[in-house]
């Protein structure tokens, strides 16, 4: 188990180094929620309603972007057969992958943080329970960006691929528009987003309030999503590879 823990820490290490750590990718972290908070302020969104949206939207990008072009282009290039030869199991490559990408989504959050705490002036509701929700949010994202990953081939079309299935969920996750507003027919889609639970429980923990889902299913439903999609994504892995 430790070896596994060991090995999935060192496939995170390669790829900060290789495609995160960059001042692009780290400008782009930091650039990316600056204008989207603009963007809502210029709107008129409500800071309350604005922070746990921004909040969860910078870590749910920032998660999620990166681990598509690191993978699509390792499989284009036939390197990512590579880390199978690495004395570590399907789950552990899926979990390594996953975690270079929960860190890129801290990084790029913290600016979000930032403007929250200066600027729109939220004193946390509950600090421990937002940074367990913060932690939560990210490892999902991470793990389903993972699992979208393997339905990419080509690295040209991945962010079009997945631009078409994360701005839908946007929408309809309760970030920009009340799931409790939506009709009828469009809340049963939201409940079936794993974004509407983390944006949830990061409004929880922020504001003490929440839409529609209580923290009491919307926490533990954020968790249990991450190990299922490190689950599925192994088993994509399995697939993908002869």
């Amino acid at each position: 188990m430790l070896d596994e823990i060991r090995g999935a820490f060192y496939i995170a290490k390669k790829d900060l180094k290789e495609y995160y750590f960059k001042p692009p990718t780290i400008s782009w972290g930091i650039a990316f929620p600056l204008v989207f908070a603009l963007a809502f302020l210029l709107r008129g969104w409500g800071k309350d309603w604005l922070a746990p949206g921004l909040l969860t939207l910078s870590l749910f990008f920032g998660s999620t972007s990166m681990s598509a072009a690191s993978i699509v282009f390792e499989r284009r290039m036939e390197s990512f057969e590579r880390l199978l030869l690495f004395p570590i199991s399907y789950l552990g490559v899926a979990f390594g992958k996953a975690l270079s990408s929960f860190f890129f989504g801290l990084l790029s959050s913290t600016a979000t943080v930032a403007i929250i705490w200066l600027f729109l002036s939220i004193p946390p509701h509950n600090m421990m329970l937002l940074m367990l929700c913060i932690v939560g949010s990210a490892l999902q994202f991470s793990s389903m960006g993972i699992l979208l990953s393997f339905a990419v081939k080509d690295p040209a079309q991945a962010m079009t691929i997945f631009n078409s299935i994360r701005f839908p969920m946007i929408f309809l996750s309760n970030i920009i528009i009340p799931v409790s507003k939506l009709p009828h027919y469009l809340t049963w889609i939201s409940f079936a987003i794993p974004l509407t639970y983390s944006v949830e429980a990061v409004r929880y923990a922020l504001i003490g309030s929440y839409d529609i889902v209580p923290p009491q299913i919307s926490i533990p439903v954020t968790f249990i999503s991450f190990f299922a999609f490190l689950y599925l994504a192994e088993i994509m892995i399995k697939r993908t590879i002869p």
